[in-house]
C-alpha cells in the first residue's frame, strides 16, 4: 500500500524560519551597518588627525608671521642698543591676543628683554647654537611657570646680515588642541547621527524590501501548516522571495498531485480487492450451484414426472390432485432456485447485439400475465412507440425483467405499472407497485446476494443481485426508491445503441 504524503508542516520549522528572517536582519547589521559605521569612524578619525595637523601648522605659521613682523624693528633696536624700543616691539605682539609671551636673547642665550611668560635662560639649551649654525627658525615645547608652552624662535640679523640674537614667541600648548575640541565634538555628533541614519535606512529598507514579504511568506506557510492545503502563496516582493514562493507553490502542487495519485491507487486497490472478493464469492456460489444442480436436477425431474403421472391417475380424487399439485409446486420452486443460482453465477460473457427493448418487455409481461392473473394483480403497460434500439443480450435482459416483475407482483396489493420511454441517449424502464415500499435497509444491502426480507420459502435473495449484475453488464444504472403515495419504483436505465464507426479502407 502506497504511503500518502502529509501536508503537516512542523511549526518548529516556521519558528526557525522566523529566526532566519531575524538572522537576515542581524546579518545586515553585522556585515553592512557595522562596517559602514567603522569605515566612517575611521574616516572621521583620519580627518580629525589631518585637521589637527593643519590647525597646528596654521597656528605655528601665525607665530612665525608675528615673529617675522617684529623681528625687523627688534633687530634694529637691538643693533642700536635701544632697550625701550625692544620692549615696545615685544609688547606689540599681545595686540593680536594669540601670543602668550615674547623674549629677545643674544647669541649665547642670555635674555635681553621679555614680555609675558617665556624662557628666562637658554644658555643650557641647544637652541641658540642651532640658530647661529643654521640661521633658520627653531621650535620647541617647554614647561614654564607650571604651564605647557610652545615656543617659536627666529634669528635676529644686523645690517651686515650677521646673527646678533634671537627672538622667542610663545603661546600655550593647549591652544593647539582647544581649537579642535569643538570641531571633534561636532564631528562625532555628526558621525552618530549618520550612523543612526544608516541603521534606520537599513532596517527600513530590510523591512520594506524583504522583511514584510518574508513575514507574508511565513504567514502563508502557517496557514498551510494549520491545514489550509489548497492555499497558495502570492508571488510578490523581490525576485528571490517570489522564487521561494513559487517553489513553495510547486512543492504544494506536487504533494497534492501525489496525494491524489495515492488516493486513486488506494481506490483502485480497494475496488480490486472488492472484485477479488466478489470473484471468490462467485466462484464459491458457482461451485455450490453446480453441485446443487448436479445433485438435485435429476431427482427433481423424477419427482415432478412421477407426480404428474400420479396426478393423471387420480383424476377422480380432487384431494389427491391438490396434494400432488402442491408437490409439483414445491419442486418447481426448488428448480427455479437452482436456475437462479446458475443464472447469477453463469461465467459466460453476454452475447450482446442490436436489440429492440420494447418487444422484449412486451414478451416478458405476456409471460408473467398468468402469475399476475393468479395473484389477482393488474398489469398496466405503457410502452412508447419507435424507440431506438440498444446493444444488449436478450436472454440476460429477459432474466432481469422477470425478476423485477416477479418482485413487484409479490409486493403489490392491486396493480403493477410498467412504463418504457426514451430519455436523451438512454431508455428508461420504470416498474411501479402499490405495495408497502422498500424495507428499512440500504439499497446496497438489498442487492447483496442471498439477502432477502421475504418470509422463509418465498425468496432466495438472488433476484436483485441478478438484476444488478445484468445492468452492469450493459453499462446501465439501477435505481430503487419509494413512491410518494405508496409502493416502490424501480428505474432501469440502459444506453441506446450506437452504430460502430466504419473502419477506413486500407490503400495497398
Amino acid at each position: 500500500m502506497s504511503k500518502k504524503y502529509s501536508f503537516k508542516f512542523n511549526t518548529g520549522l516556521v519558528s526557525a524560519a522566523r529566526r532566519k528572517a531575524t538572522g537576515l536582519q542581524n546579518t545586515l547589521l553585522l556585515f553592512v551597518v557595522l562596517p559602514l559605521m567603522l569605515l566612517t569612524a575611521l574616516g572621521i578619525r583620519v580627518g580629525l588627525t589631518q585637521a589637527n595637523l593643519y590647525q597646528e601648522q596654521r597656528l605655528k605659521n601665525d607665530l612665525e608671521l608675528i615673529g617675522r613682523a617684529i623681528s625687523i624693528p627688534v633687530g634694529g633696536a637691538l643693533s642700536q642698543g635701544d632697550q625701550r624700543a625692544i620692549e615696545l616691539a615685544l609688547g606689540s605682539v599681545f595686540v593680536l591676543g594669540e601670543v602668550y609671551g615674547a623674549s629677545v636673547f643674544d647669541v649665547n642665550g642670555i635674555r635681553i628683554a621679555s614680555a609675558g611668560i617665556t624662557e628666562s635662560d637658554l644658555t643650557r639649551t641647544p637652541i641658540p647654537g642651532r640658530i647661529v649654525d643654521t640661521g633658520e627658525r627653531q621650535e620647541a615645547y617647554s614647561r614654564v611657570a607650571g604651564r605647557e608652552l610652545f615656543s617659536h624662535f627666529l634669528p635676529l640679523f644686523d645690517n651686515a646680515g650677521q646673527i646678533q640674537g634671537l627672538i622667542q614667541i610663545t603661546r600655550l600648548a593647549s591652544d593647539f588642541n582647544q581649537a579642535l575640541e569643538q570641531f571633534t565634538f561636532i564631528a562625532w555628533i555628526v558621525w552618530g547621527l549618520l550612523s543612526l541614519t544608516i541603521l534606520g535606512a537599513v532596517l527600513l529598507g530590510h523591512y520594506g524590501g524583504i522583511g514584510r514579504y518574508v513575514d507574508k511568506l511565513l504567514e502563508h506557510m502557517r496557514r498551510v501548516a494549520e491545514g489550509d492545503h489548497s492555499h497558495r502563496v502570492a508571488l510578490e516582493g523581490p525576485q528571490e522571495v517570489a522564487l521561494l514562493a513559487d517553489g513553495l507553490n510547486h512543492m504544494l502542487d506536487s504533494i497534492e498531485e501525489a496525494n491524489r495519485e495515492v488516493e486513486e491507487h488506494q481506490r483502485a486497490e480497494t475496488a480490486l480487492l472488492e472484485r477479488l472478493k466478489d470473484n471468490e464469492k462467485m466462484a464459491a456460489i458457482g461451485s455450490m450451484a453446480r453441485g446443487i444442480a448436479h445433485e438435485l436436477g435429476a431427482p427433481l425431474s423424477v419427482i415432478d414426472g412421477r407426480a404428474r403421472r400420479l396426478e393423471r391417475s387420480v383424476a377422480g380424487d380432487p384431494q389427491q390432485q391438490r396434494q400432488l399439485r402442491e408437490i409439483r409446486s414445491q419442486v418447481a420452486r426448488l428448480t427455479r432456485t437452482v436456475r437462479q443460482l446458475l443464472d447469477y453465477c453463469r461465467p459466460s460473457a453476454p452475447q450482446r447485439r442490436r436489440l429492440s427493448l420494447g418487444p422484449l418487455v412486451a414478451t416478458t409481461i405476456e409471460a408473467m400475465a398468468p402469475e399476475a392473473e393468479a395473484a389477482g394483480r393488474a398489469l398496466q403497460v405503457d410502452l412508447q412507440d419507435d424507440l431506438p434500439p440498444i446493444n444488449g443480450d436478450a436472454g440476460r435482459l429477459e432474466l432481469a425483467l422477470l425478476n423485477l416483475l416477479r418482485n413487484a407482483l409479490q409486493a403489490s396489493h392491486h396493480y403493477v405499472r410498467v412504463r418504457l420511454v426514451e430519455d436523451a441517449s438512454s431508455l428508461l424502464l420504470t416498474i411501479e407497485d402499490d405495495g408497502p415500499g422498500l424495507p428499512d435497509h440500504s439499497v446496497e444491502k438489498l442487492m447483496e446476494p442471498f439477502f432477502t426480507t421475504k418470509s422463509p420459502g418465498e425468496g432466495t435473495g438472488l433476484g436483485l443481485a441478478i438484476v444488478q449484475s445484468v445492468v452492469e453488464e450493459h453499462g446501465g444504472a439501477l435505481q430503487l426508491r419509494n413512491r410518494a403515495e405508496c409502493g416502490c419504483r424501480v428505474t432501469l436505465r440502459l444506453p441506446t445503441w450506437t452504430a460502430p464507426l466504419k473502419e477506413p479502407d486500407h490503400v495497398a
